[in-house]
């Protein structure tokens, strides 16, 4: 990551609410890329599972947002702007387009795993960081476990109907 390593220790409030801004803007990409796709699916491509699928991405990423928002909202830390948060991302995260991939799916799997390895790293971080947050990190390391075991079972939810698809 440009300018801050998830792979490292979170020491201060300022970065862990850095950390936490570009899971918010990750979330975002995956909820943006989904409501697009379910938009442009063709008949071909219209069915109950995929349609499931991306309405459930888009569900999940918006649930996961408002939890990180809550997590940065108790941080005694300066907001950084959205602006060089999503520079960020795209540097690091979004590299690839909807369009880089063979297909939806291959695309919604990509948005799952990048979700469930920053969120992976940034667990790593906590946990290896002595530092006081100015919120509980009992609570802060629940709710990360969380949505990256979320992020876990989209990635075998894409899988499966990818399977199924065959």
């Amino acid at each position: 990551m440009v300018g801050v390593s998830v792979a490292h220790r979170v020491s201060t409030d300022t970065q862990l609410a850095r950390l936490l801004q570009i899971g918010v803007v990750l979330e975002e990409v995956v909820e943006v890329r989904a409501a697009r796709h379910y938009e442009a699916l063709s008949p071909g491509e219209r069915d109950a599972a995929i349609e499931a699928l991306l309405e459930d991405a888009r569900e999940e990423s918006a649930d996961h947002r408002e939890r990180l928002e809550a997590l940065i909202d108790e941080l005694d830390a300066e907001a950084v702007p959205i602006e060089e948060i999503e520079a960020l991302v795209e540097g690091q995260y979004a590299r690839t387009g909807p369009e880089d991939f063979d297909g939806v799916l291959y695309d919604q799997l990509h948005g799952e795993e990048t979700a469930y390895k920053f969120y992976d790293d940034l667990i790593e971080a906590v946990e290896a960081s002595d530092a006081e947050f100015g919120l509980d990190r009992e609570r802060l390391l629940a709710t990360l476990t969380d949505i990256r075991e979320e992020e876990a079972d989209g990635v075998e939810d894409v899988t499966a109907v990818m399977e199924a698809r065959e």
